[in-house]
């Protein structure tokens, strides 16, 4: 049984929620939503996986524990699996604790992990995307999101940095129905302020592309980058009023009013390592449980999951040793 002493610390800093937003606001049209979620949502728990993901590959490289990431996802894939330590494929599962009395409770006495639900989703636990030696390991962030207006006006008068983004949904746009150049891209804003935006989409060879440029106040600027998809455009400040994108190729003006904007930054506080668990074993022991369960960390779960409690686990102190020891045979 898992104590609160086997339960990992890490330290957060922004620089994760920088490399979580990078990753997610390319990767959210390849990314499977079997939770229905809208899509700054979806941008968001992806962000909250690499913060998770990229504090314990920093732990692994301070204990000099060895791993690769030979089979991590690219951003155009479905999911692989994160990691591999000691030979063994890796998937790591981050929750977000945001309820604020969630937080001070975990806060207080990190104890309050132990009865919380060690969740993989039915349809990733009867794949064969992993096999049953494979391991699953879980991992819990505590921090704050902007799900809604007044929670994004509060974080703009605290100074508190914003990551805004709007996405096309057209499959036009995203190169879905037809892979060709969408001509040179031509932004206009109009209101009355500069604006700095990021514009990030695919070259040819779907690699990922990023342009960027400061609009100045109603004045149509032409992008020096040819896209072949437009994914997302994004800004560190709320925009006061329309933002357009128009296309040659498709003879379409994409336009982005302020309601339209998502800001997918996630104030972390603290990262905790829970445990990990076999595929196996985990399928062995674990509870089924409907969408919209009742679990300790959400009011309602988004999909059908299998479930053990955080007890249950194994520690993730004991996996590094197997894994150093592995590397020395």
């Amino acid at each position: 049984m898992l104590t609160v002493d086997d339960i990992l610390r890490l330290p957060y800093d922004e620089t994760l929620t920088r490399a979580g937003v990078a990753y997610a606001k390319k990767s959210l049209h390849y990314t499977y939503d079997r939770m229905g979620l809208n899509w700054g949502a979806r941008l968001r728990k992806i962000v909250v996986g690499i913060i998770v993901e990229l504090a314990f590959r920093r732990w692994l490289e301070a204990e000099g524990v060895p791993y690769d990431l030979l089979g991590a996802t690219a951003f155009t894939e479905k999911d692989k699996y994160d990691l591999r330590l000691g030979g063994r494929r890796c998937d790591l599962k981050s929750f977000l604790i945001s309820r604020r009395d969630s937080i001070t409770a975990l806060h207080r006495d990190p104890t309050w992990l132990l009865d919380c639900a060690a969740l993989v989703p039915e349809d990733q636990l009867l794949s064969h995307s992993l096999d049953d030696g494979d391991l699953y390991l879980f991992g819990f962030l505590s921090g704050l999101e902007t799900r809604q207006q007044e929670d994004l006006n509060k974080a703009v008068a605290a100074n508190q940095p914003l990551e805004l983004v709007a996405v096309p949904e057209s499959d036009a746009w995203l190169g879905r129905e037809r892979w060709r150049s969408l001509g040179r891209l031509t932004l206009k804003t109009d209101f009355d302020e500069p604006l700095e935006v990021e514009l990030g989409g695919q070259a040819e060879d779907r690699r990922a592309l990023a342009e960027f440029i400061t609009l100045p106040p109603r004045t149509r600027v032409e992008l020096q980058t040819e896209f072949y998809s437009f994914l997302y455009l994004r800004t560190a400040h709320q925009p006061p009023g329309l933002v357009g994108v128009h296309s040659p190729a498709l003879k379409e003006t994409h336009l982005i009013s302020p309601a339209h904007w998502e800001n997918i930054w996630v104030y972390g506080l603290n990262i905790f390592l829970a445990g990990w668990q076999a595929k196996g074993d985990f399928r062995s022991h674990a509870q089924r449980l409907p969408a919209g369960a009742h679990v300790k960390q959400y009011a309602r779960t988004q999909t059908t999951n299998y479930a053990l409690p955080v007890q249950r686990l194994r520690p993730v102190r004991e996996l590094a040793e197997r894994v150093k020891a592995f590397s020395q045979k």
